[in-house]
């Protein structure tokens, strides 16, 4: 096992970014764009760094692209109303509380993007399963070897490692250029 450094977490994921499929994340990118310019809700969920990560794409998106465009960006978080979370969680079960919030949120044809390091966690699948059965679309942003989230998507970004952490950042790298492609190369700030 390598010690920790600095400059072996930066190896590290210039190693990973050649492994990267970059065509995956393209095509993830021009479904954002598309489902953006029809009009559609593009709706983010996830848990623990994920969940940060859902928040973050919907807090550049909805702020970035509508500044940048003058166009209203449909984006919603089901990570971010904790009433809604804990209700869900308490009254039904955890497993229950993105599916739950889609029943009421989503329309046919808006995109659920789900995001999870293993792609194994079992409230992301509900929420997938319920925009699959009711005309959604979606689009997988996952890790590892992308577990049983990845073949039940649409489409899917892989980050083809088993380092969280690195996951994790290469995810947040996804949102960032979804949002410079929407605005323009010339953002600056978010």
């Amino acid at each position: 096992m390598t010690a920790f450094s600095i400059k072996n977490y930066f190896s590290a994921h210039a190693d990973l970014h050649a492994l990267c499929d970059t065509s995956a994340f393209q095509a993830g990118v021009d479904l954002v764009a598309s489902k953006f310019r029809e009009g559609k809700k593009i709706i983010t969920c996830g848990n623990g760094g994920s969940a940060s990560t859902a928040s973050h794409y919907i807090t550049d998106w909805n702020k970035m692209i509508n500044l940048a465009t003058g166009k209203k960006f449909r984006g919603v978080s089901l990570c971010d109303n904790i009433g809604l979370i804990t209700a869900y969680g308490n009254d039904l079960s955890y497993d229950e509380v993105f599916a739950g919030q889609l029943k009421a949120l989503m329309d046919p044809g808006d995109l659920v993007i789900a995001i999870s390091g293993s792609g194994n966690s079992p409230n992301v699948l509900k929420a997938v399963e319920y925009a699959n059965e009711n005309e959604g679309t979606t689009l997988a942003i996952v890790g590892y070897d992308g577990g049983k989230l990845m073949p039940m998507c649409s489409q899917a970004v892989l980050v083809p490692s088993f380092d969280m952490q690195l996951c994790e950042d290469v995810h947040l790298m996804f949102g960032h250029m979804v949002m410079k492609t929407l605005c323009g190369n010339d953002i600056k700030s978010a």
